[in-house]
């Protein structure tokens, strides 16, 4: 692995290198894991300042919103850099822990579903076309894999932090 977290879009479009990021969005892999866990477990934070399960599944639906949208826009031609955004304001400013982990996790399937509905509707020349979003500028295919490859890391995160050690 040549980049790391720090690096962004490049480290998770990485850790897709070699799979089908298709296969990924549509396994129910990481909902089966979330769905596995106990309403008590999902407020667990191995460290303070560290975001709880809940947050984690809620920032992860939150991404996968911002970056399908971006993949959208990029998808129909629009060159419009797009920005960044602050992911701790968001998560800072989310009801994520009051609601329950059912919630949260029917929202992802809701967000998942809707992705792969999009993803099905692309052309093969869709999927090479490219945009600016922050500093990188990516295919539509590279934003979904940055996508799927952004859950994969955190779903990581999860197994190896959250629930190996508690």
């Amino acid at each position: 692995m040549k980049h790391t977290v720090n690096d962004g879009f490049p480290y998770y479009i990485e850790l897709v290198e070699g799979k089908d990021y298709q296969q990924l969005f549509a396994s129910k892999e990481a909902i089966d894991l979330l769905k596995s866990l106990r309403e008590s477990k999902a407020t667990y934070r191995y460290a303070p300042n560290k975001w709880s399960i809940k947050q984690i599944v809620g920032h992860m639906t939150d991404h996968e919103r911002i970056m399908t949208y971006r993949a959208l826009r990029f998808s129909r031609k629009d060159k419009t850099t797009l920005p960044g955004y602050d992911q701790n304001l968001l998560v800072e400013n989310s009801r994520f822990d009051e609601l329950s982990l059912s919630q949260l996790l029917n929202d992802f399937e809701n967000v998942r579903n809707a992705t792969l509905s999009f993803i099905q509707s692309l052309s093969p020349e869709q999927l090479k076309l490219t945009g600016m979003a922050w500093k990188f500028e990516l295919t539509v295919e590279e934003f979904l894999k940055a996508t799927v490859g952004h859950e994969q890391h955190h779903v990581a995160v999860i197994k190896e932090k959250y629930l190996s050690s508690n």
